[in-house]
């Protein structure tokens, strides 16, 4: 080759290099089920045993202020598919197919799995569905190439039903075992000349909590664990410990399948182009507030303390929009994008990962396409400019009470609206209550009552956007 001509090859060659557009990421999406925002180590409760959350906290960057839209199972997961809320989608409590038959999220609505799968994505769920039974409603028809799990919303901790390739039948062994067989198989099958997505919805840490594996039961079977607000009146604090002995033994066991997925990506050599985040549908409480589960979550209480019912909410009953139900836990790690160790604390949601999901593997959204989330990208890479972290919530609860619960969450203030219940409504000073102990609904300060008024409109305008069908006519 002509020396004259060997500067111009170099030239060009570098432009071609600058002008390449980097590698779309690889994405593996890891759920949990009815895990608290506080249920593991690194999220600060030391009573977990969780040192693969706690691995990923450190490679990646954890958000203690992420949270579900709605504290229950099927509008959460409708959400995060979608970028919009249950009451938008027909999708407001968890389907119950006793009496929500064919209820689940329409083919009309982009769903991120669909988006990435268009754009040339390689996409699979291996777990849990929970937002449509039919066969017209299978994770397959809603962007997902194949699926491994179950459809509905509970199955048992061992010997479970699962569905593969379309035929379902009884499996042997624990159900989180056999989550994170099908998923270390599916990133196995991949090619490596294809972005992947992979949705891996674990089943722990829902009830039932046992069995577990010993190794894993062993970390509690014999611990006197801390009770989170041990004041309260009338609390069973025997069945809070017993609770949490269990549950803390569910999460060890989600935690040490979460370390087998994480080693099959390094030894596959995936993790340098792969985004992880790991996070729960929603959030749950466990003695927090006097209470069990999430947003329809019950006292736990001895009976003489327990308070009585109403019309709409039957004793025993305790619907509501507290952090503890719905925070989650978050955590991302993304090489090269995401800074280490990092603790980020602006407000996200379920409700960011379609334009997020979307931006990343350079999908096209389609034009008309309502979106109620934002592309997280510049918050991932600390480039956000001025994000708001005010954040609004919702719960229609239809099954075991009646209620239509609507809030508005800054920073400082947070107000919940239960609009089939009036006298429910509440008001936590933030800032200086961050544990929501004091309702300071009825406080009469002129300064309060701003708070109130103005939380209030805001709410309303919100359910006047969304069309909310709670909305007072």
């Amino acid at each position: 080759m002509n020396r004259l001509l060997l500067p111009v090859f170099t030239l060009l060659a570098a432009l071609s290099t600058l002008g390449a557009a980097p590698a779309r990421p690889n994405l593996v999406f890891i759920m949990a089920d009815d895990q608290g925002p506080w249920a593991f180590h690194a999220g600060g409760d030391q009573r977990a045993h969780t040192p693969n959350m706690d691995r990923l906290a450190r490679e990646g960057a954890r958000f203690p202020s992420a949270f579900s839209p709605t504290p229950v199972c099927s509008p959460a997961r409708a959400s995060l598919l979608t970028s919009r809320y249950g009451s938008e989608l027909g999708i407001v409590d968890w389907i119950n197919p006793a009496v929500d038959q064919g209820l689940g999220l329409s083919a009309e609505v982009p769903t991120w799995p669909r988006l990435l799968q268009k754009a040339g994505y390689t996409t699979g769920l291996v777990g849990k569905w929970h937002v449509g039974d039919l066969d017209e409603q299978h994770p397959t028809k809603r962007g997902y190439d194949t699926f491994y799990g179950f459809r509905g919303g509970g199955t048992p901790p061992k010997d479970p039903v699962l569905e593969k390739d379309g035929v379902s039948a009884k499996r042997e062994g624990f159900i989180v075992e056999l989550i994170a067989d099908e998923a270390i198989a599916w990133l196995q099958r991949q090619n490596a000349g294809r972005p992947f997505a992979l949705s891996v919805h674990f089943r722990e840490p829902h009830a039932a909590y046992l069995p577990v594996r010993d190794e894993d039961w062993a970390w509690f079977k014999d611990t006197d664990p801390a009770v989170p607000e041990p004041d309260i009146a009338g609390l069973d604090t025997a069945r809070v410990k017993k609770t949490t002995r269990e549950y803390f033994a569910s999460v060890a066991a989600l935690d040490r399948n979460l370390g087998r997925i994480l080693d099959a990506l390094d030894r596959l050599k995936l993790t340098a182009n792969t985004l992880v985040i790991y996070t729960s549908d929603h959030g749950y409480n466990l003695g927090h507030h006097g209470l069990l589960f999430k947003g329809n979550a019950q006292w736990m209480l001895t009976k003489e303390a327990m308070p009585p019912g109403t019309r709409n909410i039957p004793t025993g009953q305790r619907p509501n929009l507290f952090d503890t139900s719905l925070k989650v836990p978050m955590v991302i790690r993304w090489p090269g994008v995401v800074r280490p160790g990092t603790v980020n604390p602006h407000t996200l949601s379920h409700l960011d990962w379609l334009p997020t999901f979307a931006a990343l593997g350079g999908a096209t959204i389609p034009a008309g396409t309502v979106l109620r989330g934002r592309d997280l990208g510049p918050l991932l890479r600390g480039e956000a400019q001025n994000w708001n972290d005010d954040f609004y919530a919702e719960y229609s609860m239809r099954h075991g009470a009646q209620t239509h619960l609507r809030c508005l969450r800054t920073t400082e203030w947070k107000l919940i609206r239960d609009f089939n219940n009036p006298d429910r409504d509440e008001l936590y000073h933030l800032a200086a209550d961050p544990d929501e102990k004091n309702n300071l609904i009825a406080d009469p300060r002129p300064e309060v009552r701003r708070v109130i008024a103005d939380l209030g409109a805001r709410i309303l305008a919100r359910m006047t956007e969304l069309k909310d069908p709670a909305l007072p006519r």
